[in-house]
Formats: structure tokens, sequence, C-alpha cells
């Protein structure tokens, strides 16, 4: 269903993109932010889903200011890999290469950010700082709570997994806290990465409840 593009952040730097689009006109735009594990198997199948759903979907390789077509699966080395890729990655310059999508996005109408993992954070943090953003989803992005004092210029949804081995639910507490107008949203027994069904912290039941709470928030925000 999907094809690679190339996308122009505002300095010029070109990065790669996978973009899906759907059958007949779309409702809206959706930028997918990646794991740390790049734009790979999961996250193209992702970006095809929210284009069965009726949405243009772009997803923004932000890692490749590091390491072009950067991907990997994963088991424990390719783990390791994703970590020290993601050290190596410049956050404003992902954030600049997250604008860069949702300027192509926005040829389909309003724009939603949706981001799992690292994409989480940046998910918030685009609904914060960037332009054009209509609203942002949020699965249990780590950064969040670093950053959990700013403003959104854009409504917001979170999601994160009560098992969750990275991110303390004093983290999420924080976070309800200083974003009382926000809802999150945390699924008993999941753990990290609950929503990827190739991970073996996949949760289906959590996956699917978050996935419909989503796809109504969509609906409501971007058409």
């Amino acid at each position: 269903m999907g094809q690679n593009i190339t996308l122009t952040a505002k300095d010029g730097f070109k990065l790669g993109a996978y973009r899906a689009d759907p059958q007949g006109k779309p409702r809206g735009g959706i930028v997918v932010i990646q794991e740390i594990f790049g734009v790979n198997h999961h996250i193209r199948s992702v970006t095809d889903r929210y284009a069965a759903l009726g949405f243009l979907a772009i997803a923004p390789a932000v890692f490749d200011r590091v390491e072009k077509n950067f991907e990997t699966g994963y088991d424990g080395s390719d783990m390791d890999k994703a970590r020290a890729t993601v050290g190596k990655a410049d956050l404003n310059l992902r954030l600049a290469d997250t604008q860069a999508a949702i300027d192509v996005a926005k040829e389909a109408g309003k724009v939603a950010v949706i981001g799992y993992c690292m994409g989480g954070s940046i998910s918030f943090l685009a609904a914060t700082r960037l332009e054009n953003v209509a609203c942002g989803v949020g699965y249990y992005g780590g950064q969040i709570a670093q950053f959990c004092s700013e403003k959104p210029k854009a409504p917001l949804m979170l999601h994160f997994g009560e098992k969750d081995q990275s991110i303390p639910l004093s983290d999420v507490e924080k976070i309800k806290a200083a974003q009382p107008n926000v809802p999150v949203f945390v699924y008993a027994g999941a753990g990290h990465g609950f929503h990827c069904d190739e991970r073996g912290s996949f949760n289906a039941e959590a996956a699917q409840v978050a996935a419909c709470r989503s796809q109504e928030f969509l609906l409501k925000h971007i058409g």
C-alpha cells in the first residue's frame, strides 16, 4: 500500500519517510513517529493501518541524520543498537524532521501526530512546540514526564502500561498532575511496547482498547 518518499526539513536536510495513501479522498493526515527501532516492518504496518482507515499517513525516518534507513528488530543485539542510535539523535532535529512530515501531511487537511515509545514523547512535544498539529496521541513516551509542564497547543491523548518497566507509575502521576485536561490511560497488566504485535510485550486487549480510544479521538479532532 505504501511507498518510500523523501522529505525536506527547513534546514535543507533530506530524510526518508514511508507514505501510505488511502483509497479515495483522505479524511486528514497522520504522522506516525517510530519507536527507537526505526521505520521498520511494524511501523510501516501501523502506517498502512491508518491509511486503511482513510488517512494520509506518513512515517518520517527521524534517525536518518544518524544513520540512513535505520531499522532493527527487537532482540538483544538490536535493542543495544537502537539504544545507541537514539542516544546520538538530537531531539530538536527529530522534531524538525517531524515538522517536515507534518508539512506534507497537511495536504490531506488537519494533521495528527501519533507516536510509540520514543515517538510517544515526540508526539507530546509536537503538540506543545510544532505547527499545524491538530492533535497528538502518545503511547508510552518515556520522556514525557521530563517535559510535562509544557503547555499543549493541541488536544492530546496519552497511553501507558501499568507494568511498564521503563516508565514508573510515579511519572504517569506527574504527567496527570501537570496536564489535568489531557486524558491519560493506564492499562492494567500491560508493559512497555504493548501496542506492538511483533514484540514479546504485546498485549492484545490493551492494544485494542487503546486503538479504539485513539480512533475516536482522531475522528473528533481531524475528521
